[in-house]
């Protein structure tokens, strides 16, 4: 199970505000649910699920942006697969608190 941090980033859209862009992604993300698990955050969105689907749905939420007509979209990832036990977001976190 991998973990995926991505934030799409639409330019010229001629607004500083991007939170119609943001709810589009989440709309294509309900898509998946039962599939993946997602979650929204001030500054990106995270996505837990198996790579392949992952890497597919970042393309798609790449290309979201370019259907509302703009002509540049910049997409940061960040990939978090570990093999040797569970990865989940949970876990994570978890972990963090149990050091706490």
């Amino acid at each position: 199970m991998a973990i995926v941090d991505i934030t799409v980033i639409p330019v010229g859209t001629g607004s500083p505000s991007v939170s119609e862009y943001v709810a589009e992604i989440q709309k294509v993300l309900r898509q998946y649910e039962g599939e993946i698990k997602y979650q929204l955050t001030p500054m990106s969105t995270l996505i837990e699920g198996d790579l392949t689907l992952l890497l597919k749905i970042v393309q798609e939420l790449h290309e979201n942006p370019f259907k509302k007509g703009l002509q540049r979209v910049c997409t940061n990832i960040r990939i978090d697969d570990r093999r040797d036990k569970e990865n989940t977001m949970e876990r994570k976190l978890q972990s963090v608190q149990e050091k706490l």
